[in-house]
């Protein structure tokens, strides 16, 4: 079943109430408790609302809500600045939200750009973690022209890739990342009908991406380090710094970054030769 903004709402704050223990927050915490976490009128007594308003609140079906009230949810829930954000983004989506009719295209200048970094595998990711451009060295990295278009796309590969949990030491971490990723960006854009497409397919087709998800957890991934196992380059350790794109903001641009004259450096130079022969 299709969710909307108020019940994405409801559970993200249902999600981060059971994180926080009464005690945290100077609460007593005798007597047994049928969940973790704050009881509601708990979490209601700390903001400064009623009973009744939160629990409306948090079954998504209470009216248009005030930014002191989600405020003071954020602070008693122990939001940080990512899950705030995302907070108020679904607490009040746009009205009017544009849905996407064609496929997002990347500028000339972009593609330029990402060929021009010839040492550094670089990519464009759409909302929904589609792969939109690269240049040559990502794709000897991560094969992306050889990948069908409906499923070039870094989350699918990644859950339903029989590949993917051997190419990723850290699969885990990884893909909690990405389902926090792409929560985050459905937060902010509710009507996007291919971030639709996207959770729903994995929704349907993996345990592991339905159980991540239940967990309502929200993170702009913008930099970190990935280890990736590829089968011609070995074991590679690389940094990545992704940066939106200024005048296409849905855009996001991402480059794994390894140090100069290191190992990882090292091995993605002889990928790319590899690549640039044939072999």
């Amino acid at each position: 079943m299709a969710t909307t903004p108020s019940t994405r709402r409801g559970h993200g704050v249902r999600a981060a109430g059971t994180r926080i223990q009464p005690a945290e927050v100077g609460l007593p915490s005798h007597g047994r408790r049928r969940v973790p976490g704050l009881r509601r009128e708990e979490v209601a007594q700390l903001a400064g609302v009623s009973v009744d308003y939160y629990i409306r609140l948090e079954q998504g079906r209470g009216p248009s809500v005030s930014d002191a009230v989600l405020d003071a949810i954020a602070r008693v829930l122990r939001l940080d600045e990512t899950e705030h954000a995302y907070l108020h983004a679904v607490a009040r989506p746009p009205k009017r939200a544009e849905r996407r009719r064609t496929a997002p295209r990347v500028r000339p200048g972009i593609q330029l750009l990402l060929d021009g970094m010839e040492r550094v595998p670089a990519f464009v990711l759409g909302p929904a973690m589609d792969v939109l451009a690269w240049n040559p060295l990502a794709d000897a990295l991560l094969g992306f022209s050889r990948m069908a278009p409906a499923h070039r796309n870094t989350a699918l590969q990644l859950f339903l890739s029989p590949e993917a949990r051997e190419m990723y030491p850290d699969w885990a971490a990884v893909a909690a990342q990405t389902v926090a990723h792409l929560r985050l960006s459905a937060g902010s854009q509710p009507e996007d009908r291919r971030l639709r497409e996207v959770v729903g397919e994995l929704s349907l087709k993996s345990e592991d991406f339905r159980r991540l998800w239940a967990d309502h957890q929200v993170r702009a991934c913008m930099y970190g380090t990935k280890r990736l196992l590829h089968p011609v380059a070995g074991l590679l350790t690389l940094p990545y710094e992704s940066l939106t794109l200024p005048e296409t903001p849905e855009q996001t641009l991402v480059a794994y970054t390894p140090e100069q004259n290191s190992e990882t450096a090292e091995r993605l130079a002889l990928l790319g030769s590899w690549a640039s022969t044939g072999a």
